[in-house]
């Protein structure tokens, strides 16, 4: 399976969000088919885990899915003259050239948080891409943080779902280029969901 393919699998169960709180009837059941395909893609390939590492890191390692991970959110957007062109460093200390379209708000136990949402400069801005760390990282989760993928709404009201949380690609695979997650998206909280490490680092 290419890497091409991959990645539209991946967009596709990103695409199946809705900007609503979940139901949880359906919600716990839609999560778990949705990590069930992303292992059977990776386990289809040598991208991104190349195959004499799918033992150790197949089946993924999640935290148990919990619906109150998915909290709504509003996004205010930064003026399109206005947006700040940023400098992310990346693993392989090549930096990467962002855009901050603007910023996620959002209560989660009773705590207003905030996360700025980018997009590569020159690539689509359908999607808010928000790399973050939280204070189970470098512990319970990938050290160099973890990342989200969310469906523009045109609302402009959105879900920030932590349960679908994931790991940056060279949490498996070193040749791969990851942004690391800017100092304003470091939460001072932990997020106990999504995806995990499988084996101390």
């Amino acid at each position: 399976m290419s890497r091409r393919l991959i990645l539209g699998v991946l967009v596709l169960l990103v695409a199946a969000c809705s900007s609503r709180p979940p139901d949880e009837s359906n919600y716990v059941e839609s999560v778990a088919s949705a990590r069930a395909a992303k292992d059977a893609a990776f386990r289809a390939s040598a991208e991104p885990i190349p195959f004499a590492d799918h033992d150790t890191f197949l089946p993924l390692a999640y935290f148990p899915i919990d619906p109150a991970y998915a909290v709504p959110a509003s996004f205010t957007e930064d003026p399109p003259a206005a947006r700040q062109r940023v400098e992310m460093q990346t693993s392989t200390h090549e930096p990467r050239q962002m855009e901050k379209l603007g910023t996620l708000a959002f209560t989660l136990d009773g705590r207003l948080l905030h996360l700025s949402a980018y997009r590569e400069v020159g690539e689509s801005a359908d999607h808010l891409f928000v790399p973050f760390t939280d204070l189970t990282s470098g512990k319970e989760t990938y050290r160099a943080g973890r990342y989200l993928d969310i469906a523009r709404s045109p609302t402009g009201v959105y879900v920030v779902d932590f349960n679908k949380a994931y790991n940056p690609y060279c949490a498996y695979n070193p040749t791969y280029d990851c942004p690391y997650p800017p100092k304003e998206n470091r939460l001072a909280v932990a997020i106990r969901a999504g995806e995990m490490v499988k084996r101390a680092e």
